[in-house]
């Protein structure tokens, strides 16, 4: 059975197992689905009040964008527990003589370099599902307000975590280009999801009162 298929009972006893996936990559990506979650509920709860016909078009717009988002979201959470699995396999390669060795070292470069796509995705996807929040945020029915603010806040964990999985993998990988074209990305990502992060929270607090 995949990660995504289990409950969040079974999920949640395996996250704290002893085993080494899934982890907090796996559990960034989770975060992610659920604020996408939470955007589509806001975008839909709105969409069907009369109340806010006007832009019941755009809301649900960003609904079907949200269930999206949390498809793949879920589907992240498996792949970051396949690809870190293949770096615990590289490692496992024999290393007996120099050419084993060598295909061994090869191995685990490459593994890594994969085991950063799944994070490095879960921070892109995050930011889209920040500036869904700010949609929902501005225009969502204001009952459903901090839902839009709970839906920033765990998509801004989804990135921060997601963030964090991307530079442990990049600390492995020797090639200097490839790591720092990375770590830059990365850099951008947060500090973009950080404004809009507190652009939505203070949106939200308005509304609030």
């Amino acid at each position: 059975m995949s990660f995504q298929e289990m409950s969040l009972t079974n999920f949640s006893e395996v996250l704290a197992s002893g085993a080494p996936t899934p982890g907090g990559g796996s559990a960034s990506a989770l975060s992610g689905a659920l604020a996408a979650g939470l955007a589509a509920m806001v975008a839909r709860t709105t969409a069907a009040s009369k109340k806010f016909a006007d832009r019941a078009e755009q809301m649900n717009q960003v609904a079907t964008e949200a269930d999206r988002l949390r498809d793949e979201f879920l589907a992240l959470v498996d792949e970051d527990a396949r690809a870190f699995d293949q770096v615990m396999a590289a490692y496992r390669m024999p290393k007996e003589t120099p050419e084993q060795q060598a295909a061994r070292s090869q191995a685990i470069q490459q593994a890594y370099r994969a085991a950063v796509e799944p994070p490095m995705r879960v921070c892109t996807r995050s930011l889209r599902v920040l500036e869904l929040a700010l949609q929902v945020a501005e225009q969502g029915n204001p009952s459903a307000a901090s839902d839009a603010g709970v839906a920033a806040l765990l998509a801004a964990t989804a990135l921060e975590g997601g963030a964090l999985n991307v530079q442990i993998n990049l600390g492995s990988i020797k090639d200097d280009g490839f790591r720092n074209t990375q770590a830059e990305r990365i850099r951008a990502a947060q500090a973009q999801g950080q404004a809009l992060r507190d652009k939505v929270l203070a949106t939200v607090r308005a509304r609030l009162g």
